[in-house]
């Protein structure tokens, strides 16, 4: 566990540490994609690899494993996949939000009279989240 938490810890230090390191040198143009470039292969890298190790359990408590533990390992593994599935959801109806939105403003600017068909638009990319939602509860129910 004790590996877990160093990665996890290397994880946020490096994220966080590119950031910064981008924002005060104000650095922008193809540069800035190389550091984004990092950053993102250095999180989900090192997100990869905690994420072996936790499952896993490292190698000495593999050998040592009970049914116990999987059985708790498998509850865990339900309130993951709840989790991505609520997020994901969330993230792509976000996305999807952003932009119908702004096309349904710009509709609406030009003529007025659309403002009741823009709408259902959005209301239908803001399901997108409530679709994860209710697969989150099929989940843990």
């Amino acid at each position: 566990m004790d590996i877990v938490m160093s990665l996890a810890l290397i994880l946020v230090v490096v994220t966080v540490g590119t950031g910064v390191y981008a924002i005060r040198r104000g650095i922008n143009g193809s540069k800035a994609k190389t550091i984004l470039g990092i950053n993102v292969l250095s999180f989900f890298g090192i997100l990869i690899v905690t994420t072996v190790v936790l499952l896993t359990g490292g190698t000495t408590a593999l050998a040592a494993e009970t049914a116990e533990k999987a059985v708790a390992s498998a509850e865990g593994m339900r309130y993951i996949a709840a989790a991505l599935s609520t997020g994901l959801a969330a993230i792509g109806s976000g996305i999807a939000v952003a932009v119908s939105g702004s096309a349904a403003i710009g509709a609406i600017s030009e003529d007025s009279k659309l403002l009741g068909k823009t709408v259902i638009f959005v209301g239908l990319a803001e399901g997108i989240a409530i679709y994860g939602l209710i697969i989150s509860i099929l989940i843990l129910g």
